[in-house]
């Protein structure tokens, strides 16, 4: 394969850093890398304009796509943002929600687009674990704490049964949430009067950590926010090249994991976070020594989870399966 120039786009997480850097090269590629300060930034760079050849994506932001006539992109099975989101949902203290259930009838913010990642991922939990669906709430879409208009890059669909508006043009969730216009929030930042330590919010889930374990050791399911894309066409013109891409974030993944192995030995004394060590050692037991898997095999309950959930919240025309949406060639990973 000859020498590649290629984009590549994404956050600048610790788990790519060995490619920014070049520790870890990309076999027959001359990369050039570019991040963002705000990750959507990315997906619209990428949406909007194909910039780059290579991307970080939103996973609802990808599987809309495929939903166009002539969809542009295939993913990787690499997962760059990964999170549990029980801890993503807040609630007004006088809302009267103290339970899951609570949120039948009420009015939820959700951040920037009705069925971002987060809230594809809290609402599929709410149904799945605790029988509240979608549709029995009202949804305000808009920005977290300042006000955000919707963005235009991507497909909105909702479905029709599912109540959703905008929040006004100077309007922002947080602030809403804050002095009870909305009883709940999802969203994937977490807002300034929560930070803040505002006496009228809380998270639904206020000892959220012990529940997202156990969510995790009941169904296997570490939920997968974001994924690499590469642009169909490069894929069509240069075999080989989405498997160099896909080894190569896994051995950027490997050389930070094998960081945090030998920190382990010295107390991981370059941390600034107490007890980082007995943090590691928890989340080692609980997943196996390979925490933050790529690959097909090791992710298809989680990737298959939030796919159905993207149907039933009707955001996908179809039920797609990890054959419909990875690159053939890397279904064996």
């Amino acid at each position: 394969m000859s020498i590649i120039d290629l984009d590549i786009g994404f956050h600048n997480y610790e788990h790519v850093s060995p490619l920014i850097d070049g520790t870890v090269p990309i076999a027959g590629v001359a990369p050039r890398f570019h991040t963002a300060t705000i990750v959507s930034d990315i997906f619209e760079r990428m949406l909007r304009g194909r910039e780059f050849g290579v991307a970080e994506l939103g996973l609802t932001y990808y599987l809309r796509t495929l939903d166009l006539a002539d969809p542009p992109f295939i993913a990787l099975p690499v997962f760059l943002a990964r999170q549990f989101r029980h801890s993503a949902i807040f609630v007004n203290r006088s809302s009267g929600i103290e339970a899951p259930e609570d949120l039948i009838g009420k009015t939820v913010g959700e951040f920037a687009l009705y069925g971002h990642d987060a809230g594809v991922t809290a609402k599929g939990m709410l149904s799945d674990e605790y029988g509240v669906r979608p549709e029995q709430c009202r949804w305000v879409i808009g920005g977290f704490d300042w006000p955000m208009a919707p963005f235009d890059f991507v497909p909105q669909p909702h479905p029709a049964d599912v109540a959703v508006t905008r929040a006004g043009a100077d309007r922002a969730l947080g602030p809403m949430l804050d002095s009870g216009e909305l009883d709940a929030l999802i969203s994937a930042d977490v807002p300034a009067c929560v930070i803040d330590g505002s006496p009228n919010v809380a998270r639904l889930f206020d000892d959220y950590l012990p529940v997202e374990r156990d969510y995790f050791v009941r169904t296997g399911i570490f939920p997968i926010m974001h994924t690499v894309v590469i642009r169909r066409d490069l894929v069509e013109r240069h075999p080989g090249l989405a498997r160099s891409v896909y080894r190569a974030f896994c051995d950027a993944k490997d050389v930070v994991a094998q960081q945090y192995r030998t920190g382990r030995i010295f107390n991981h004394v370059d941390v600034m976070t107490p007890w980082i060590s007995a943090l590691y050692d928890d989340n080692l037991s609980l997943f196996g020594a390979d925490w933050w898997p790529y690959g097909v095999a090791a992710n298809r309950r989680a990737v298959d989870a939030f796919l159905r959930w993207h149907f039933e919240q009707q955001l996908s025309l179809r039920r797609w399966t990890c054959e419909d949406i990875f690159v053939e060639e890397l279904l064996d990973t």
